[in-house]
């Protein structure tokens, strides 16, 4: 079992979690329970996914996780992207891209380890 708390993939994705509320903050009161609510979840649930796939016994369910997380990092950029284009906030950046190359990294080396954990 891996501890959640080492995995960089996760420390970031807890920084990404930060950096979503404080952006959804400054949205207007009328997207609380609409894009404010669903950028939220969407960036709570990458880190809650490593976090549950680190937990698990085998690589290929870790990986199943990843790919959880990834699924959910993709929606959260959908998410801000249609933020973007209502005006309310300047650039999908700060928020899209802090986590993508070492959640590649972490997806990619999972994956090779679940690929030969299935061939033995």
């Amino acid at each position: 079992m891996r501890r959640h708390h080492e995995l960089q993939v996760w420390q970031e994705a807890i920084e990404l979690v930060e950096e979503a509320y404080r952006l959804t903050s400054a949205f207007p009161r009328e997207e609380l329970y609409g894009l404010t609510s669903q950028i939220r979840r969407a960036a709570v649930s990458v880190p809650s996914n490593i976090a549950e796939g680190a937990a698990r016994q085998s690589e290929r369910e870790f990986l199943q996780f990843l790919i959880i997380a990834r699924g959910s990092l993709s929606e959260l950029e959908t998410q801000v992207l249609i933020a973007e284009k209502l005006d309310y906030v300047k650039s999908i950046e700060p928020i899209a891209s802090p986590l993508t190359p070492h959640a590649s990294s972490a997806w990619s080396s999972a994956g090779k380890a679940a690929t030969l954990s299935a061939s033995r």
